[in-house]
C-alpha cells in the first residue's frame, strides 16, 4: 500500500515533490513523515532549457514542492515551472517549501537604481500560483509581508538552542556579527539566559568588510556567534578572530544557511572558529572538519503535516 494513503485523505491527498537541487533534503522529509516522495522528472534540452513534469496524478492533491534557491537561476525557474505545472494539473493546493530563500537579502533599496529582489520574487511566486510558502530564517522578518499568501516562517533556533544547551559550555555568551543581527542574537541570549555582545562593522563594498570592533566583554567566554547565513565567511571569521584576540576562550558559529561561496571554506579553516554549525537547508559541503550540519528535515516534516491538517505551527517554531 502506498505510504501516502496513511497521511492523505481520499479527497485531497498529501503529495511531496522535490526540485533537482534539494532532493537530498526532501527524501529526509518524506522519511520523517513516512510518505513516498512524489514521482517527477525534469528533461533537459540541448540548449539547457528544462521541462519539469509530474509522473503521477496530482489532481485534487495538496502538493508540497521543496526547492532551495542557490544557485538562483535554474533552481528558482525550476520551482516556478513546477508550480505552474501543478496548477495546470488541477492540484487542490500548492505549497512552496523553500528552505533557503536567497533573494531575501534584497529586501530594500539601500542605494539608488537597484531592484528589491525579495519583493519581485514574492510577487512572481504568488502569480505562478502558490497558496502558501514555508521557509526558514529569512534574512529579514518583514519579507513575510511581501507575499500575498500565508507564510510559515520556521526558525533554526528551534534546533540550535537545544543543541547548544547540550554542549555543556561553561561561560556561554551569544554574539551578533553585526548590528543588523542584534534581534536574532538577543533571542538566543534570552532563550539560553546568557549575556550578549555585538560586533560593529563597516563594509567597503558587498561581501567585503572594512573595519570591525566588539561591543561587550568576551574575555574567558565561550562565544557563540549566531547569524542567518554565512556566504563568503568574511564577516564571521573576522569577528571570530577579533574575539579570540580579545581573550575569548573559544568561538563557535551557528547559522541557518551555509551558502559558503568562493573562499568561505578556506577562511573558516584558517580562522579562530572551533566549529561552525549549519542546517541542511542548502546541500551540505564537507570540505572542512570544522563544518557540521544539523538537519531540519523533522522540522519541515512537522510543519508540512500541520499545514496539511490545518493545525497551528506557531507553538512549535515561533521563537
Amino acid at each position: 500500500m502506498n505510504k501516502n494513503s496513511e497521511m492523505g485523505s481520499k479527497s485531497h491527498p498529501l503529495k511531496i515533490f522535490s526540485g533537482r537541487n534539494t532532493r537530498y533534503l526532501t527524501e529526509k522529509i518524506c522519511d520523517s513523515l513516512n510518505v513516498d516522495l512524489g514521482l517527477s522528472s525534469c528533461p533537459v534540452f540541448a540548449d539547457g532549457e528544462f521541462e519539469p513534469c509530474y509522473e503521477e496524478t496530482i489532481r485534487g492533491s495538496h502538493v508540497f514542492i521543496v526547492q532551495s534557491t542557490p544557485p538562483p537561476g535554474d533552481n528558482l525557474l525550476e520551482l516556478l515551472l513546477m508550480i505552474d505545472a501543478a496548477k495546470r494539473a488541477s492540484a487542490y493546493k500548492i505549497i512552496a517549501v523553500v528552505p533557503y530563500f536567497g533573494f531575501a537579502r534584497q529586501d530594500r533599496k539601500d542605494k539608488p537604481r537597484v531592484s528589491i529582489g525579495a519583493k519581485l520574487f514574492a510577487d512572481v511566486l504568488s502569480v505562478a500560483g502558490i497558496d502558501r510558502l514555508i521557509t526558514l530564517d529569512l534574512h529579514a522578518d518583514q519579507i513575510q509581508g511581501f507575499f500575498n499568501v500565508p507564510v510559515d516562517h520556521l526558525y533554526a533556533s528551534a534546533m540550535f538552542v537545544p543543541f547548544i544547551e547540550k554542549m555543556g559550555l561553561d561561560n556561554v555568551v551569544i554574539a551578533s556579527p553585526d548590528v543588523g543581527g542584534t534581534k536574532r542574537a538577543n533571542t538566543y541570549a534570552r532563550m539560553l539566559e546568557t549575556e550578549m555582545v555585538i560586533c560593529h562593522k563597516t563594509r567597503a563594498k558587498a561581501n567585503v568588510v572594512g573595519s570591525m570592533s566588539v561591543i561587550g566583554d568576551v574575555k574567558d567566554k565561550d562565544i557563540i556567534i549566531v547569524d542567518d547565513m554565512i556566504d563568503t565567511a568574511g564577516t564571521i571569521t573576522k569577528a571570530a578572530n577579533l574575539m579570540k584576540d580579545k581573550g575569548a576562550a573559544s568561538v563557535r558559529a551557528f547559522a541557518a544557511h551555509g551558502v559558503l561561496s568562493g573562499p568561505a571554506i578556506e577562511r573558516i579553516e584558517k580562522s579562530a572558529l572551533t566549529e561552525v554549525y549549519f542546517t541542511d537547508s542548502i546541500h551540505p559541503k564537507t570540505e572542512s572538519e570544522k563544518i557540521k550540519y544539523i538537519s531540519v528535515a523533522d522540522a519541515f516534516g512537522e510543519a508540512i503535516q500541520r499545514v496539511y491538517k490545518n493545525q497551528s505551527i506557531s507553538s512549535l517554531y515561533y521563537r
